[in-house]
């Protein structure tokens, strides 16, 4: 049987592999990302080494650098989808080795922002509210300060008020809590946004799966709360004083942040805690919510157009 050696020297000295070995070569070595290497590192190669390496080159040539020729991450055309090669010299070769590519590290980053961000209830498209999306109009340019001055100053640890939004339907109060929450990904802080009626609802249905007192605990200790939609609910004593009430104790005493949006201002807000569906007025244990509610968080309104219905 004739050596693997004595094969591949008859296909070496094969004119037609000759040629189009020399092609490749020629196509390889004109690539201008491939003479920015072999120029960058010219001291540490020889003549050796890059006929060596021309396999390893074409590998790294015909593949997509920088996305250029990807029209997306998902119809990404390189070997490994989301990276790009890379050619680097190991001892006396070149090899080829892959990172990330911009749109793969975009992606991530988006992934991992996210992943601060946990929504109970509420529309995922809030997850790309942006502060700098906020339309700045009259009736919220205090509330834009404010929700500023909060993710500038916010560390963990630190008393810090948040702040209770109220304000009509639709003008955009939810937004508000998403572009926060986004703001402090950015600072690898992570919040919960609550839809308090929907929240309410699922810890009733709770007892029985047995996970009330999982729930309840999440949200007591998550480093930002925001509570949406507070007063949209129906009032019982269970719900005011066994679930808010828990909940927003424990959060004070702990002097952790706890936004709150709603429809109705504080007094109004007292009124609809004072009566339960069951008809009973509950006048001081209202008034003890409120005491946290204000304690936690400073008022501001919310006015401007209804954006739902543009």
């Amino acid at each position: 049987m004739k050596s693997i050696n004595d094969s591949l020297n008859k296909l070496a000295n094969n004119q037609g592999f000759k040629e189009r070995f020399e092609t490749l070569k020629s196509e390889v070595l004109s690539d201008r990302n491939v003479q920015d290497f072999l120029r960058k590192n010219r001291d540490q190669l020889d003549e050796g080494i890059v006929e060596r390496g021309l396999i390893k080159m074409h590998e790294f040539k015909g593949q997509s650098k920088e996305c250029q020729d990807c029209p997306s991450l998902q119809s990404c055309v390189n070997m490994i989808k989301g990276y790009q090669p890379k050619l680097v010299i190991d001892g006396k070769n070149i090899d080829v080795t892959y990172e990330r590519c911009p749109r793969k590290v975009t992606e991530d980053e988006r992934k991992e922002q996210e992943s601060f961000i946990q929504c109970l209830y509420v529309p995922k498209d809030i997850l790309g509210a942006s502060m700098s999306d906020i339309e700045i109009e009259q009736g919220r340019l205090e509330a834009i300060k404010l929700v500023r001055d909060f993710v500038r100053e916010y560390e963990p640890n630190k008393k810090m008020k948040a702040l209770y939004l109220h304000g009509s339907f639709g003008v955009g109060k939810t937004y508000f809590l998403g572009a926060i929450a986004n703001a402090l990904a950015e600072k690898k802080v992570k919040s919960t946004i609550v839809y308090v009626p929907e929240f309410l609802r699922e810890l009733k249905g709770s007892f029985q799966d047995k996970t009330f007192n999982e729930k309840i605990e999440y949200v007591k200790k998550v480093p930002v709360l925001m509570l949406d939609d507070l007063g949209a609910e129906s009032v019982t004593s269970w719900m005011r004083d066994d679930v808010l009430g828990t909940i927003l104790q424990f959060r004070m005493l702990e002097n952790l942040p706890t936004f709150f949006t709603s429809n109705l201002n504080f007094q109004q807000m007292k009124h609809h805690l004072t009566y339960t569906q069951k008809g009973e007025e509950e006048e001081l244990k209202a008034a003890r919510i409120m005491e946290r509610i204000k304690t936690l968080a400073t008022p501001v309104k919310v006015e401007g157009e209804n954006k739902r219905n543009k």
